[in-house]
């Protein structure tokens, strides 16, 4: 048999451990916090630039491929919820020379 001869002592000297003091570990998670809103923040642009791309992408080849009236669109005359807007305006005369009747 053979037996294991004793390591002695086994205890670290404190001037191996380095020691953090409570503000240390706080500037650096801090840091780590700030860095992580950051890179969220930078995605999130990126994400929402890729969207907006996108739908202009889509919205340009819709535009594209609608037909297109070969009528000459006009604008209304009386706006735009006016039942009128299709017919041509006339425009009545009346004479001065004729006197009303109601004097």
């Amino acid at each position: 048999m053979t037996t294991a001869a004793p390591l002695g002592n086994n205890t670290l000297s404190p001037t191996n451990v380095t020691t953090k003091s409570q503000e240390e570990i706080f500037y650096q998670s801090s840091g780590a916090i700030v860095a992580a809103i950051v890179v969220g923040v930078i995605i999130i642009f990126t994400v929402v630039l890729l969207m907006l791309k996108m739908y202009n992408r889509h919205m340009r080849a819709k535009r594209e491929l609608e037909p297109t009236s070969t009528k000459a669109k006009t604008p209304p005359t009386f706006g735009q919820n006016s039942t009128n807007a299709n017919q041509p305006t006339t425009v009545t005369i009346i004479p001065v020379d004729i006197h009303m009747q109601n004097r």
